[in-house]
């Protein structure tokens, strides 16, 4: 059962390399001019700031190429223009295949400027930045080479180019290329081939990192020491959490979202994740399904008066990811006052040398018109909290009054996941991004420390159905 990522991508699929390629002409010689309506035209090529990627927007559709200075591929990215264009130029997309991450929106960034777009995703926090290019590069318009030096190269390149903490896990990226580069020959087989591209990544140590060759061939990374959970410890730590509840919860998204009233006026959410709380995962449908339970959780009569909360605790725990944005949806519930929840910053290695895109603050807004939550919060994290888990609690650490954090470490991968493709149609995750604290801190590796320690999920607290992480907010916030 390994640890979920924030967003995945459909798989790749090899005839859409023999279509994309056959789609080049129509795609480099678009047309360039500005729309009739007067807003700068999005038809053409842009090249991505950071993330390796040119989007191409022909006529109503929209699709990825992944590139690295050694390789380009179709990325699996592709969506149908829906709707006309929107104030300012802004123009909607649809996913072709899934609506799992959303709405898709490319806007130019000043009025007028046909050169320099912005695009979104309806479930991610802030924006990437693209410029327009007039071709592709030329390894676009070329059948890429399978053999197993050129997947090894595509693998490699990609890591260089875009992984941000190498440094920081203490990985010399150079020296596994010469480590492993030279016992790959025309003859390594399929198996032997993904060994070796696991054994690149394994030390990094990190949950945002996996492979897929299909079958029984993939791995998942995750921070050293990490006790990857089964069905059975799921179902130890479901039983545990709800003995130390001590009373039923009400529950909404498939089971991901669970609220009680505790004793002493405390109220206590608990969230597994981040995604999935409709039966067919799009984003549009978990917003509301999530508003739907917050809706029904902060009342006027929990949020104000004679009976209110005193105090709530938010169960993340066990927590395996999902959307930035929904967990800033919770955050704009527990104030009234709007503050930064953290910057994020992308790997940028378009130009040449070790360098980052632009620090890009990501804001809570409180609700509008509404009640919301603003009293004394603890925050109950683990190994098992990850990705938007962390990125939650990270936004929670600036709210006023903060939070007591109270657990262990989180497990230490933030970022969005880069879903890419190699020549042989294997595909592969890795992380782009740094989310940093006020003071510029990053929490990747290490995860975000708790300001109580106590021991989570662990064989001796299982066995015993214990739960010290919840009775010490319990006794703290009583």
């Amino acid at each position: 059962m390994p640890l979920t990522v924030r967003r995945r991508r459909a798989p790749f699929r090899a005839a859409a390399l023999a279509l994309a390629l056959a789609a080049l002409p129509a795609m480099t010689n678009g047309t360039l001019g500005n729309a009739a309506s007067g807003n700068p035209s999005l038809e053409g090529l842009w090249q991505s700031t950071g993330y390796g990627t040119v989007i191409s927007v022909s006529g109503r559709h929209l699709r990825s190429y992944e590139t690295t200075r050694v390789s380009c591929l179709p990325g699996s990215l592709e969506a149908e223009q829906s709707g006309s264009p929107r104030a300012g130029g802004a123009v909607d997309f649809t996913p072709a295949v899934s609506e799992e991450a959303g709405r898709i929106t490319l806007a130019p960034v000043t009025a007028g400027n046909s050169d320099v777009i912005r695009l979104r995703f309806a479930d991610n926090a802030g924006f990437r930045t693209l410029r327009r290019v007039h071709e592709l590069p030329e390894r676009c318009g070329q059948r890429p080479p399978t053999d197993p030096r050129a997947v090894f190269d595509t693998f490699w390149q990609t890591y260089a180019e875009n992984y941000p903490s190498f440094t920081a896990k203490g990985v010399d990226w150079e020296a596994v290329r010469d480590r492993y580069r030279p016992t790959i020959t025309a003859g390594t087989t399929d198996a032997e081939l993904f060994g070796i591209l696991e054994s690149m990544i394994e030390p990094l140590h990190d949950a945002h990192t996996a492979i897929n060759a299909g079958g029984n061939q993939h791995f998942t990374g995750h921070r050293a020491g990490t006790k990857v959970p089964t069905s059975d410890t799921v179902t130890k730590i479901e039983k545990a959490t709800t003995a130390s509840v001590g009373t039923p919860q009400q529950r909404w998204g498939r089971g991901a979202i669970g609220y009680a009233d505790l004793p002493e006026r405390i109220g206590y959410l608990r969230i597994t994740r981040f995604a999935g709380f409709t039966e067919n995962g799009d984003y549009a449908r978990d917003r509301a399904e999530l508003d739907k339970a917050l809706d029904a959780i902060f009342t006027e009569a929990r949020t104000r008066g004679s009976k209110a909360l005193r105090a709530l605790v938010i169960d993340l725990r066990f927590n395996g990811g999902g959307s930035d944005a929904l967990g800033l949806r919770i955050a704009s519930r527990l104030t009234t006052h709007a503050y930064t929840a953290y910057t994020k910053r992308a790997r940028d290695n378009t130009v040449g040398g070790e360098r980052f895109t632009s620090a890009q603050p990501i804001g809570v807004s409180p609700r509008s018109g509404g009640p919301v939550y603003t009293g004394p919060l603890a925050v109950l994290t683990g190994r098992l909290t990850v990705s938007a888990g962390e990125t939650f609690t990270q936004a929670l650490m600036n709210r006023t009054p903060g939070p007591v954090r109270i657990g262990e470490n989180t497990q230490g991968a933030l970022s969005d996941t880069m879903d890419r493709v190699l020549p042989n149609g294997w595909s592969f995750t890795l992380p782009n991004e740094k989310y940093l604290a006020p003071n510029g801190a990053a929490y990747d590796g290490a995860g975000i420390a708790p300001t109580i320690r106590v021991p989570v999920f662990t064989d001796d607290e299982l066995a015993a159905r214990r739960d010290s992480a919840l009775t010490r907010a319990r006794e703290l916030l009583g």
